[in-house]
């Protein structure tokens, strides 16, 4: 909205030329950020390699504190953008005035969609506009005043960068989980047990030296933590290009773009990141994470306990996981995803005599109605399929399997609410007891058998249900087989018998399941990290050897993938790389001579880079390792309070739950498994800032208009003479609302910008916007600086004289409380004490003494460095303020000398005492009813009771 600019309209130059205006802070800021460079104010010493300096600061406690990579956008910052980075700075500059060696630096997030977009409307490629989206968005965040260690800055898209991102990958290829040390180890230790004959070779009764090389690899596969494999896919046509669940929207669209996704079934790169499920969970207990991360972590992951059971069919069985193996006697159909592979194993060519109409979609075969149930299942999202729709849908396969606790047929069906990514993509149905089961039962006609004894006196005749009885508090019944008994047990204890006879037997097994799924980890597109993977003529994968690294992207002429009709699920994709047949087709010497090759055409996905970048900041210009051990430890290793190590503070939004931070956390414990790292999370400690809102202004069709030209009149908003609405929103270009950094830095400079978003509420919370309102920070540090300096003469006007005893308190309370505020990143409330004391000093009129000028420039030089660096240098101080030690409080100014106590008699105060801090509990009531005050409104009752809250509050009962 239109504002004159309060900074500008100040008292004319010429009657204040040293006033601090929007022209002093830019003077002064640019200033102070080149004597940072020049200086490298900000580099954090290593204690060893080429970033090693002065063994004073590593031998210090260290802090390591990160911001959440950011993404180079063209269109570059708005002011929503750096309120974690400023924060994060805040925090840095305070910990190296407590005594921290701190590092703090910021990379590049670059590889990704958004570039390859631009690539293919403007035909620049992806690294040109990608870099000069980086050197813009350096110049706004220097002009920011941020102070990061520049050396250990990089980008995703540097060769030397993605050479070992290529790596790890070829580290997780060349690996597997062992089950029984809960732990990675390498592939060629799982080779040398089925070479020695230690371990059977699973699916072959030939030993491992039978086998073909392509039936090794495929037998690799099958455990390697990198793999390839056929499985279904989410399949976006209108991007071209698979993605992961996490990418893709509740309503079954893709994250970017809004397009359909369907399934489909391709042969992708995945990552087997469930091997990890149960440390994913259990290692969250000890990290400082907000509760409702860790809660969408664990739901995510999804561990359930049960039990698989084998129900026979056709001599073939169907394996089903269940978490109620107490209700098996309930068991009256079974469900497949109609993606599940045995479906075309054991479809008959002709309904079975006697099939209900209902069970045949209509259909003359079971072939064709499970042909057309596919094809209207594939449309669906996951989210669609699991949702609690009304009708039911469905298609008997044509066969029955065996209930194996009582020996009845069931039939066998397919629907869509099984989904094959959840269990083993089958379920036993007990419709008595399970919602979505009764509805089912109920639409198909199928028998309701009670298991479960009601408890809310419905009675075991299902006939007349209206829905499932669910409850774990309740005695079985019904479920009397031949050689095993339920009936009258509770829950747990029968789960525990049937789950042992069925072990017994050989056809089930206690068992824990989890909803998480491997991460596809392979993407349809150009600008993305190459996969360090060829194949030869027989289409076996082979890892590149760590001299061949980087592998590069080589140059194409068109960087799309091919898309689609967003709505033609029946495509295939097609990659960028595989039009370069120069690149794809090579000759190369393994180890064992020259043979042909096919690269790889798919990239790896966005989220690589970020899986590890924590780790390139510690030692980024290492071209021999990934990381240099003694360098890892010192910064990231297992210490007091952190058993799992990793960052110290770690901030970003609460968006990337499942996506970056898993994957991360996944990442991290492989390498560490492997020897590489000494930390098993790579983050320790994680906050989650709020987000800044702009109010959003919307014409009568509807259509955003510029925020800056519209005006308030009597409680309503006009564009260009026409009433428009308003709504709290995102701020954005496209919403018109965005307002820049550089705008609110020309005009009131950097410092003000970086008061006004710490003070506009607590960090974690969101927060509109308001430019009329920066001003009043603005105006804190124009009072600051009139407290230091003669806006007339330019004179430092701070006295020699010693500072009364009021100022004293108003000091030391302020830096205990600005202290305490800034450990625990509350800035706003920190800025609050920094105020009150600046007013206190105003108010009190004449000069300033300088031992509390220079404890309060002190207080500030964290969250406007500019302007404290310069008063400092101003008070005749040659060092920087940077790694000046922030102020103590003297306890005998902290606490007040006395405090007010208010006595109350029935609620209404008859009574103020003035009484020490430290007052007793005993002592204040005596205090309290000696008082003449209290005797006279007492006029000789007696007291029944009296409530003591020292040092504040008396409360009398009178008898």
């Amino acid at each position: 909205m239109s504002e004159t600019n309060p900074a500008a309209a100040a008292t004319p130059a010429e009657a204040a030329p040293h006033r601090y205006t929007a022209a002093t802070a830019a003077e002064v800021e640019a200033r102070w950020q080149d004597f940072w460079d020049a200086e490298g104010t900000y580099a954090a010493p290593n204690p060893s390699g080429d970033l090693a300096g002065d063994p004073a600061p590593v031998a210090r406690p260290k802090k390591f504190i990160m911001d959440m990579f950011p993404y180079p956008s063209g269109a570059g910052l708005h002011v929503g953008h750096p309120l974690g980075y400023i924060a994060t700075d805040v925090f840095a500059r305070f910990q190296r005035m407590t005594g921290h060696n701190v590092l703090h630096t910021l990379g590049f997030d670059a590889f990704g969609l958004p570039a390859e977009q631009y690539a293919v409307q403007t035909g620049t490629h992806p690294r040109v506009s990608t870099e000069a989206n980086i050197e813009n968005m350096k110049a706004q965040l220097r002009r920011l005043g941020l102070g990061h260690d520049r050396r250990r800055s990089f980008a995703t898209i540097d060769p030397d960068y993605y050479k070992w991102t290529q790596w790890i990958f070829l580290q997780i290829f060349n690996s597997w989980y062992d089950d029984e040390a809960k732990k990675a180890r390498p592939i060629s230790e799982l080779i040398a047990q089925f070479e020695s004959g230690e371990r059977g070779v699973p699916g072959h009764t030939r030993a491992w030296n039978e086998l073909t090389v392509a039936e090794r690899a495929d037998v690799l596969s099958e455990f390697r933590l990198a793999y390839a494999s056929d499985a279904p896919v989410n399949w976006c046509p209108g991007l071209g290009t698979v993605l992961a669940n996490e990418e893709v929207t509740a309503d079954g669209r893709s994250e970017r773009g809004n397009y359909p996704v369907f399934k489909s079934k391709l042969r992708q790169w995945n990552m087997r990141i469930t091997a990890y499920a149960d440390r994913l969970l259990d290692d969250l207990d000890a990290l400082d994470w907000p509760e409702a991360i860790k809660l969408q972590q664990r739901n995510w992951i999804g561990r359930s306990e049960g039990a698989r059971v084998d129900f026979p069919v056709d001599g073939e069985h169907i394996t089903v996981f269940t978490t109620r193996p107490d209700t098996l006697f309930g068991a009256t159909y079974m469900v497949l995803a109609p993606e599940h592979p045995l479906v075309d194993t054991f479809t008959p060519d002709s309904w079975p005599e006697g099939t209900h109409q209902v069970w045949t979609g209509g259909h003359a075969t079971p072939a064709e109605a499970v042909t057309a149930y596919r094809a209207q299942a594939a449309s669906k999202s996951d989210v669609e399929r699991q949702a609690e729709a009304k009708d039911k849908t469905g298609v008997f396969t044509g066969v029955f399997a065996v209930n194996p606790v009582n020996g009845e047929k069931v039939p066998v069906f397919i629907a869509d609410y099984v989904l094959m990514g959840y269990g083993t993509g089958a379920i036993m149905a007990v419709p008595a007891h399970d919602t979505r089961d009764f509805a089912f039962a109920r639409a198909f006609e199928l028998p309701i058998r009670c298991v479960v004894e009601p408890t809310d006196g419905r009675g075991t005749d299902t006939s007349a249900w209206d829905d499932a009885f669910a409850s774990y508090d309740a005695k079985i019944v019904n479920s009397a087989g031949e050689d095993v008994r339920l009936d009258g047990l509770g829950v747990t204890e029968a789960k525990a018998r049937i789950t042992e006879w069925l072990e017994r037997r050989g056809i089930g097994q206690g068992t824990v399941n989890f909803r998480l799924r491997d991460w596809l980890f392979s993407r349809q597109r150009y600008w993305g990290e190459p996969f360090p993977i060829v194949y030869d003529e027989d289409g076996v994968a082979h890892a590149l050897p760590e001299s061949m690294l980087p592998l590069e992207l080589p140059e194409v002429e068109d960087y799309s993938p091919r898309t689609f009709d967003p709505d033609d699920a029946d495509t295939q994709p097609e990659t960028p790389l595989s039009r370069n047949e120069d690149w794809v087709n090579v000759t190369l010497d393994l180890g064992d001579g020259p043979r042909k090759y096919r690269r790889e055409t798919n990239t790896m996905p966005n989220w690589a880079g970020s899986c590890w970048y924590e780790l390139r900041y510690l030692d980024p210009h290492n071209s021999a390792r990934l990381v240099d051990p003694g360098i890892e430890r010192y910064w990231m290793g297992p210490r007091e309070g952190m058993p799992h190590g990793g960052v110290d503070l770690y901030v970003g939004g609460a968006e990337h739950a499942v996506l970056h931070l898993l994957y991360a956390r996944f990442w991290s414990k492989v390498l560490y498994d492997l020897g590489h790292v000494s930390s098993v999370e790579p983050f320790h400690k994680l906050f989650n800032q709020g987000m800044i809102q702009a109010y959003v202004y919307r014409d009568s069709r509807g259509i955003a208009v510029p925020a800056a030209e519209v005006e308030e009149r009597d409680g309503a908003y006009w564009y260009q003479g026409e009433q428009v609405t308003r709504l709290l929103g995102k701020m954005g270009k496209s919403l018109k609302n965005a307002v820049t950094p550089d705008e609110i830095c020309a005009e009131y400079g950097a410092d003000t910008l970086r008061l006004y978003e710490m003070a506009m509420g607590p960090l974690d919370v969101s927060r509109p916007w308001d430019t009329r309102a920066v001003v009043g920070q603005f105006r804190l540090l124009q009072r600051l600086w009139r407290n230091v300096v003669d806006e007339t003469t330019g004179e430092i006007t701070v006295s020699a004289a010693e500072p009364d005893e009021d100022t004293l308190r108003a000091l030391h309370k302020a830096i205990d409380g600005v202290r305490q505020d800034l450990e625990s990143l509350r800035f706003n409330t920190a800025i609050a004490k920094i105020t009150e004391l600046n007013n206190h000093l105003t108010k009190a009129g004449g000069a300033v003494p300088r031992p509390v000028a220079e404890s309060l420039v002190l207080m500030v030089a964290p969250l406007a460095p500019h302007i404290a660096e310069e008063l400092w240098r101003r008070l005749g101080h040659t060092d920087s303020v940077v790694h000046r030690d922030f102020p103590v409080a003297d306890p005998r100014y902290v606490v007040d000398e006395t405090v007010t106590c208010v006595v109350q008699i029935k609620g209404k105060v008859k009574a103020r005492l003035e009484v020490p801090p430290s007052i007793s509990d005993e002592e204040l009531e005596k205090v309290a009813l000696a008082d003449d005050n209290v005797v006279r409104a007492l006029a000789g009752a007696g007291v029944r009771k009296v409530i003591v809250r020292a040092p504040k509050l008396v409360n009398i009962v009178p008898a």
